[in-house]
């Protein structure tokens, strides 16, 4: 700490203890089943999955975020302001907007791919009418598939163990480029 500020780790040491977080909490019998959560089989939060499932979900009180219907919401993070706002319109938006298929796609592949689980693409083909083309790139898929940090089991693609702690870097790569620039 230096003049009252923390100073984030290096990459290096936050790798580390990325590392000894997984492999600590699976000792403990307490796997991932997303990038950074951890819980015994059939304890998950709920309330989390629904995020990363890319699920609707409403923001309630100061500062929430929401999805639903393919709008995004923001509430008025200052209590005040969002008291003011709840008591002239009925609610604390602050903002409401329309998210654009691509947009929606590209946050559910975000979302999903934190999630051990991985995401489905052919159920993402159909709900966003997208093709498979449309949502990730096939190569970069394969690459990183060979290399062990990706996994492929029918449609449903997933993020390998080794390739969690890079899964920003893995996104950027396999997110399919007409989502990324939407």
């Amino acid at each position: 700490m230096r003049r009252g500020r923390l100073v984030p780790l290096d990459d290096d040491a936050a790798a580390q203890l990325f590392d000894i977080t997984q492999e600590l909490s699976a000792a403990a019998g307490l796997p991932a089943y997303e990038t950074s959560n951890h819980a015994r089989a059939g304890e998950e939060s709920r309330h989390n999955l629904v995020y990363w499932r890319y699920q609707d979900y409403a923001g309630i009180g100061p500062g929430a975020h929401g999805r639903r219907g393919g709008v995004a919401t923001v509430r008025h993070k200052k209590p005040e302001n969002f008291l003011a706002t709840v008591a002239r319109q009925g609610n604390g938006i602050a903002e409401a907007r329309a998210l654009a298929v691509p947009e929606q796609a590209a946050e559910a592949l975000l979302m999903g791919l934190r999630l051990t689980e991985g995401v489905d693409l052919a159920a993402l083909s159909t709900r966003f009418g997208l093709p498979r083309a449309g949502l990730i790139e096939d190569a970069a898929l394969a690459r990183l598939i060979t290399l062990g940090l990706m996994w492929q089991d029918g449609a449903r693609i997933g993020v390998a163990l080794p390739g969690r702690g890079v899964l920003d870097a893995l996104l950027v790569e396999v997110v399919a480029d007409t989502l990324v620039a939407a």
